[in-house]
């Protein structure tokens, strides 16, 4: 039973970071029907920044606790901001020239856009594994491992709290900003029917810009939580990360926020109870094996809706 809570925790904490990258296909597929598979490494640039900020500011586990804090708010502000400028950058780029054409096109500029994000890294900051000492340490210890110490002793990290809560609050934020805001009305609208939506005084390009900024945003924060919790990056974790993620939106429901955080949870759930508890070179085989079931049954996914053609 200890064993299993551990890796509920594991999972649930691995979950919500895909479901933050989850969002951003979602987002993006719901308001313009098109994926952005250049998003994973944005995820990938926005941890860089991370890195890149946390060595210039010479934060340190040592660090006192305010000024650590005070730093880490620092440099997740600014990671979601530059990274924003990436996101805007693809959107302006690869897709708005390519919206009227082919459905084929814009497609093949984000795959061209994922292939130079990479490349560029790699070349900037080179191949090797780039390592981060922890920057947050401590735990509590859910169970004491018994008398003679023979039990399993479940940990619940302050990382991993400190990635939930994000989570969870980033979700109530942009729950509250799609339903009650102006620019959520717009998105909605856009969604619907963009031609419309125009004629109305929607301003489209503005609207769809805006979309791709605040995905590339929850992809950065993602970014900060993945580096702080795994202190190790590349610049391939982008791929790997986004093909999981994306999965995950189809899982849940791509054009369904909740769909996607759900979608990220049971990835993250069924990689790591099928490492902890059978072979973790088949943990992907596993979760694209849910993935087909689910599909077969359920082709919107867990969440989304029946697409509804407009005549």
């Amino acid at each position: 039973m200890e064993y299993f809570l551990q890796q509920l925790i594991n999972g649930v904490t691995l979950g919500s970071i895909y479901g933050l990258i989850a969002i951003g296909y979602t987002m993006v597929y719901g308001i313009i029907g098109m994926i952005n598979f250049a998003h994973g490494d944005i995820f990938m640039i926005g941890s860089f920044i991370a890195l890149i900020l946390v060595v210039a500011l010479g934060i340190t586990a040592a660090t006192p606790v305010l000024m650590l804090v005070l730093a880490l708010g620092l440099v997740l502000v600014l990671a979601m901001a530059l990274t924003a400028v990436w996101g805007w950058s693809v959107e302006r780029i690869a897709y708005r020239p390519l919206r009227g054409s082919f459905r084929l096109a814009p497609l093949i500029t984000a795959i061209g856009a994922s292939i130079t994000l990479q490349n560029f890294v790699q070349l900037s900051q080179g191949a090797r594994n780039k390592p981060l000492q922890p920057l947050i340490s401590g735990d509590f210890q859910l169970t004491d491992g018994g008398a003679d110490g023979s039990a399993f002793i479940v940990n619940l990290s302050y990382v991993q709290i400190l990635i939930v809560l994000t989570t969870v609050t980033l979700m109530a934020g942009f729950t509250y900003l799609i339903n009650k805001t102006s620019l959520g009305r717009s998105q909605r609208a856009c969604e619907q029917d963009r031609k419309m939506a125009a004629l109305l005084g929607v301003n489209v390009d503005r609207t769809i810009s805006l979309t791709f900024v605040m995905g590339a945003m929850l992809a950065a924060v993602a970014g900060v939580m993945f580096l702080l919790y795994y202190g190790v990056i590349d610049f391939y974790i982008g791929f790997l990360a986004g093909v999981k993620a994306f999965t995950a939106a189809v899982l849940g429901g791509i054009g369904s926020l909740p769909g996607a955080m759900l979608g990220g949870l049971l990835i993250g759930l069924i990689e790591t109870f099928w490492s902890g508890y059978f072979s973790v070179e088949y943990k992907d085989v596993a979760a694209f094996s849910i993935l087909a079931i689910v599909l077969i049954f359920m082709p919107e996914g867990l969440l989304g809706k029946p697409e509804v053609e407009k005549v």
